[in-house]
């Protein structure tokens, strides 16, 4: 103990001193190396075990201070590693002379080993990181940021007197191994419209048959299988799951939120720093990491659209893509899709962290009116509606925002109105009569081609931004009226087929 506390005041003197028991363990390890070497070849001939019961003793007697270091450890911190990690290696070191001390023996050193029960040292770090974890973030992150942390104290160590001038080039190199990280982090979960299923040809609706539903049922398992097929196409083997993403995000967020930490312990450096002036220090507070943070946010932004358009399109397309209004629409409502969505709601909120959570479910409720309007403006000639069904469409709608509303406690009204806006107008079309609808269409497709129009109605292209007055989203209402009104105009104008 007289050397530990000697190591310990020499450790003091450094700028990051190691935990006593840290040191403890070191001097009791070349303790045990020293009795083998010099004291057990002497003492064997009154004890065929001297140095096992040497090596025992010195467990036990450690035992007593890392058994109560441990049950008092409360979280992953660099100083318990260090002491854990110290106490193991001292295990194994003990472990291993006394087997080769007992190697002679009748039972091979068993005794012995009995009399030193482990420290579950390496079961403290592994519960410590399961329990850091469930921070949500990964583990790999706390490395990386500790070897951050560690290289600019190693840095701050060196003796010598251009500390000043060589740190930008260190925080470069620091930023640059960070920003790969963010990258990588992010890499392989794709961009949203690689959820998105490619939009069918437009087609008119097949009207007044009294075989419509059958003809829609085998069009839905159709559909189904080709859209099944895109998606495959799109997103590989799909080993991305939501809340593999979701601790993604968390990762991102807190490697961001550790860069004003960093930089204001680099601060603290400088001002410490015997080779550091005043101009020296006037220009530290200008250190800054610029890659990293730019490329957290940038991460966190693909990864939270790539979380929302995932749930809606892939893991959610049974009861949206695949579901919502087949058939009769007042027999495919909206109800399935919204027991799903609050299930993956409930997944996400309880994964990430508080300061990202509204921006992912923002990201939800986005993706979730996309995929709304792309059913009603692209579903394919399975689906169809008529003004009657309008009613059951906005009531749909006022249940699906009402989700994230969540009686006051989910997103902030002004949120949910910003982000509805699209669709809120564009639904009303669906209860505009189809007279009305083709007038407008005529007049807005003049408006936006001009006289080369008069002779003939171009076939408008499809933007993707749906709104109440361009003319393609105005054509896709047409397209998925039931009546006959709209199915001869649209035969008239453009001679849409029926079917794919």
């Amino acid at each position: 103990m007289e050397k530990a506390d000697s190591s310990r005041r020499a450790s003091k003197n450094q700028l990051n001193p190691l935990p006593v028991l840290a040191i403890l363990a070191k001097d009791v390890g070349e303790l045990a190396v020293h009795e083998k070497q010099v004291f057990s070849p002497i003492l064997k001939g009154w004890h065929p075990l001297a140095a096992g019961v040497a090596v025992a003793t010195l467990h036990a007697c450690y035992a007593n201070e890392i058994k109560q270091f441990i049950s008092g450890i409360m979280e992953l911190t660099p100083d318990a590693v260090q002491v854990l990690r110290a106490a193991d290696k001292l295990e194994k070191d003990l472990v291993q002379i006394a087997v080769e001390d007992s190697v002679d023996s009748d039972d091979g050193g068993k005794a012995i080993i009995r009399e030193m029960p482990p420290y579950e040292a390496e079961s403290a770090i592994g519960n410590l990181v399961k329990e850091a974890n469930q921070e949500g973030y990964a583990p790999s992150a706390v490395e990386i940021l500790r070897i951050v942390y560690e290289t600019l104290d190693a840095f701050f160590q060196l003796p010598i007197p251009t500390h000043p001038t060589l740190l930008p080039d260190l925080m470069l190199g620091l930023d640059k191994c960070l920003q790969y990280y963010a990258i990588k982090a992010k890499s392989g979960c794709g961009p949203r419209n690689s959820y998105i299923p490619t939009m069918p040809a437009l087609t008119r609706c097949e009207t007044g048959s009294k075989f419509q539903g059958v003809w829609k049922k085998k069009e839905k398992l159709q559909n189904s299988q080709k859209r099944n097929s895109q998606v495959r196409t799109m997103n590989g083997d799909n080993s991305f799951g939501v809340p593999q993403l979701c601790v993604r995000i968390n990762t991102l967020h807190h490697i961001r939120s550790e860069m004003d930490v960093i930089e204001k312990r680099i601060i603290t450096h400088l001002r410490n720093c015997e080779s550091a002036h005043v101009d020296d220090f006037s220009n530290g507070l200008n250190k800054k990491f610029e890659l990293t943070p730019a490329a957290c946010v940038e991460g966190v932004q693909q990864l939270s659209e790539a979380v929302a358009y995932k749930i809606l399109f892939h893991d959610l397309s049974h009861v949206l893509w695949d579901g919502l209004y087949i058939g009769e629409p007042s027999s495919s409502r909206i109800d399935p899709l919204l027991q799903e969505l609050e299930r993956n709601l409930l997944i996400v909120s309880e994964t990430v962290h508080e300061r990202v959570r509204t921006r992912i479910i923002t990201d939800i409720m986005k993706a979730s009116c996309d995929g709304f309007l792309l059913v009603l403006l692209a579903g394919g000639p399975s689906r169809a509606f008529t003004r009657q069904d309008s009613q059951i469409i906005e009531d749909d709608f006022k249940a699906l925002k009402d989700l994230f509303w969540a009686n006051g406690d989910g997103l902030p009204a002004d949120l949910i109105d910003k982000f509805s806006a699209t669709a809120r107008g564009v639904l009303p079309l669906f209860r505009t009569d189809t007279d009305s609808l083709i007038e407008r269409f005529r007049r807005v497709t003049l408006e936006t081609y001009g006289s080369s129009a008069r002779s003939r109605l171009p076939l408008p292209p499809t933007s993707g931004q749906w709104n109440p007055t361009e003319p393609n989203t105005l054509l896709r209402v047409l397209c998925y009226r039931n009546d006959e009104t709209a199915s001869k105009f649209l035969k008239k104008t453009y001679n849409l087929p029926k079917k794919l």
